[in-house]
């Protein structure tokens, strides 16, 4: 790589700080998946965190190729959407048919007081 080649030093901290942050929430999700005891508790592990180090590594993949001069933003911009989309999207079906196939996993509703005037 030629000096003209070089990133600056705030781009490459900015860089290191967004794939290392990136990777320690895919390894904690990852980590949750296989590791949590229940299937609600392990649906929440890959949803919240893997989807946020996804998306950190994303966007320091849209920031290295945008000082490259590549117009590949628009993938990393894409990629990030239908993630941030579906990953939702498909674990609240997969809680959905959870509590279908086995209803004893709803949490109790709590007590109706008849002295509370709004709950009435």
């Amino acid at each position: 790589m030629s000096p003209a080649d070089a990133l600056p030093v705030w781009l490459d901290l900015l860089l290191s700080v967004l794939v290392l942050t990136g990777a320690a929430f895919a390894l904690v999700g990852s980590w949750g998946l296989a590791r949590l005891s229940e299937f609600l508790m392990r649906v929440h592990g890959p949803t919240k965190a893997t989807t946020m180090g996804v998306g950190c590594m994303l966007i320091a993949s849209a920031l290295w190729f945008s000082t490259r001069g590549v117009h590949a933003g628009v993938h990393e911009l894409l990629i990030t959407l239908f993630l941030f989309l579906t990953a939702p999207v498909s674990a609240h079906m997969l809680v959905k048919a959870a509590l279908r196939l086995d209803p004893s996993l709803r949490p109790p509703l709590p007590p109706i007081r008849p002295s509370d005037p709004e709950q009435r």
